[in-house]
């Protein structure tokens, strides 16, 4: 399938507008029931690092920033790290209502069950098969594993709140 036909889609250029050259997908958000918990999945289980956080007691949440960046690449000045956070695509942000931690019956909805909506994030790894038998050895829920199905080629794990992550794998370009 070649790319081009969607040339003549409306609204799909094949030249994006100049007004939109500098523009960056920066961010995606995830609602987490208890932040600790969420933070060890992410940070030890897929490699993120903490690269901002931002606490609002008065509306009762905090949020926080993660990226697949090595923590000297984060400036340490707030307001540079500001300028960084928010110009460097891929940051995964976790918010976090204070108390839902506390509520045994709260979750969020994961958007794979009825109604359906959001589906899942994606981490790719340079060894899909070294990094699902990590994910087995640190007791991570699969939704599908690579032996599952007919796409042998991808793998879904899930996080503490029940959100899908798609792992697949990807060749260096180097």
């Amino acid at each position: 399938m070649s790319l081009s036909q969607f040339d003549n889609l409306p609204g799909v250029t094949a030249q994006p507008d100049a007004a939109t050259r500098e523009f960056v997908f920066n961010h995606t958000m995830l609602r987490v029931k208890n932040l600790e918990t969420s933070l060890d999945f992410y940070t030890r289980v897929l490699g993120f690092t903490v690269v901002d956080h931002k606490d609002f007691p008065d509306a009762k949440f905090s949020l926080t920033f993660l990226a697949l960046v090595d923590r000297n690449q984060v400036p340490t000045d707030p307001e540079a790290r500001q300028r960084w956070r928010k110009s460097t695509p891929g940051i995964l942000e976790l918010t976090h209502n204070h108390g839902t931690e506390n509520d045994a019956a709260f979750s969020y909805h994961n958007g794979n069950s009825d109604p359906r909506g959001f589906g899942h994030t994606c981490v790719a790894v340079p060894d899909i098969r070294a990094a699902c038998e990590r994910f087995e050895q640190l007791g991570v829920a699969f939704q599908k594993r690579l032996t599952d199905g007919s796409m042998k080629e991808i793998a879904f794990i899930k996080d503490p709140d029940g959100y899908w992550v798609e792992v697949i794998q990807f060749t260096p370009l180097s």
